[in-house]
């Protein structure tokens, strides 16, 4: 049984900053990529960055920049820092990892989402 928990998410003024992070526990052997993806209502789930195990990274255009995403191996923890929020980034935020159980069986895991509202 593998779980994600996220935290961090809330309501910001535009310009502001926010830290999610995200903790995966349970039966995990390794971790490839772990990740955050958003849902804004009426739009689909939509990649904001990943990372690697070996720390290399992928960001959506729309918070190149503005987003810094990082990663503790040991800990198996994922963490994104967003600055510079604008009222677009407004979506519930949900934590993504590509795990292999102990079992060796490999998964897509999602957490349960965080909203982030960003509002004067």
């Amino acid at each position: 049984q593998v779980q994600l928990v996220e935290s961090g998410g809330g309501l910001v003024r535009p310009g502001g900053s926010l830290r999610l992070s995200c903790a995966a526990s349970g039966s995990i052997y390794s971790i490839n990529a772990m990740g955050w993806y958003r849902q804004a209502p009426g739009e689909e789930r939509e990649l904001v960055a990943r990372i690697y195990s070996d720390g290399s990274t992928n960001y959506a255009d729309s918070v190149k920049g503005r987003s810094t995403i990082s990663r503790d191996n040991a800990k198996n923890t994922v963490s994104l820092q967003m600055d510079s929020l604008r009222p677009e980034d407004t979506a519930v935020y949900y934590c993504n990892a590509q795990i292999t159980t102990t079992m060796l069986n490999y998964n897509v895991y999602w957490g349960q989402g965080t909203q982030v509202t960003v509002s004067s």
